[in-house]
């Protein structure tokens, strides 16, 4: 006997926690017709996160002023929300030359979190609290709450906290969280998934729509300080075989020079691209390339002679209620 459509369900309200109809059988299905029933949900997805464009844009522009005032990005979340904003954090030096302590993951539960759930490590708000602090967030920085089904303890502690030390605080979410924590944050992106194929496993939609909104962020604000040349890593430093290879690439695009004079440039300029670049198309020294993108505020089209980009061109002004 077929048993009958679930209904959402007046349990609880939070959309992450609803049941989805569309895969109330899929404990029946065969492998393809899973991959079918989960492929419909995640292409969801990318709609659900333009619709928070404006509120993703004015995170971008927070970011991009909290860097250029000397401040830090900091991600907080607890379980796959928090291993999203670590390994957005971890990924942020290699592609674009960045400090290790400009983009930072606090996850709930300690680094052991990282590998092993850390069951009620979430609901602690003096360790929220304490992670603020330890990190000495000030004015200048920007603290991000990751919690997919709204107002994760842990989270909400740590936004709390950062606002009263004078920090911009952004919530990303994928339900609708308190309106109290609404109110009290500077940003809320909210993109919509809708319930999850398996009920409340938020580490599906939720997670990917993070993980989409997050790459949204830092690579935008990146860009936005000068951390690339068109669509080209040239912050990237290499300290690898692979680095070194894109590295060499680059230089080889930007400046229509061959691979032996792209490597010389590159071992001359002491693995950074963007100096490499520089070198090769103002003919100058390592020095003087150095000096020419300090003035121009570390933008590569600057230094080159190109017309830099915009300045201050910010992003609208939203309210994280709307």
């Amino acid at each position: 006997m077929t048993p009958p459509t679930p209904s959402p369900g007046p349990l609880d309200p939070r959309l992450t926690e609803q049941r989805n109809p569309a895969t109330a059988e899929i404990d029946l299905a065969e492998p393809l017709r899973i991959v079918e029933l989960m492929n419909a949900e995640d292409r969801k997805i990318p709609e659900a996160v333009y619709a928070c464009r404006e509120h993703i844009a004015t995170a971008i522009a927070l970011v991009e002023t909290a860097f250029r005032a000397g401040g830090h990005l900091y991600y907080v979340g607890a379980g796959t929300s928090g291993r999203l904003g670590v390994l957005d954090a971890a990924e942020c030096p290699p592609t674009f030359g960045t400090d290790p302590e400009l983009v930072q993951g606090i996850i709930a539960g300690g680094p052991a979190a990282l590998v092993r759930s850390q069951e009620g490590a979430e609901d602690d708000l003096d360790a929220g609290a304490a992670a603020v602090d330890g990190k000495a967030v000030g004015a200048h920085d920007v603290v991000f709450g990751i919690a997919a089904s709204g107002g994760t303890p842990f989270v909400r502690a740590a936004l709390t906290r950062a606002a009263a030390r004078g920090a911009k605080t952004i919530l990303l979410s994928c339900t609708d969280p308190p309106p109290d924590l609404l109110a009290a944050v500077d940003v809320a992106i909210l993109p919509k998934v809708g319930p999850e194929a398996l009920t409340g496993s938020t580490r599906l939609k939720a997670g990917t729509a993070t993980k989409l909104v997050l790459n949204t962020v830092t690579t935008g604000a990146m860009i936005r300080w000068g951390r690339a040349y068109g669509n080209l890593m040239v912050d990237l430093r290499a300290l690898s075989a692979k680095l070194h290879d894109r590295g060499e690439r680059i230089v080889m695009e930007v400046c229509g020079v061959d691979r032996a004079r792209a490597r010389a440039a590159v071992a001359a300029a002491g693995g950074f691209v963007k100096t490499a670049i520089v070198m090769l198309r103002r003919g100058v020294s390592r020095e003087e390339a150095e000096r020419l993108l300090a003035a121009a505020g570390g933008y590569a089209r600057k230094a080159v002679g190109e017309p830099p980009p915009v300045p201050g061109a910010a992003a609208p002004a939203v309210d994280p209620r709307d």
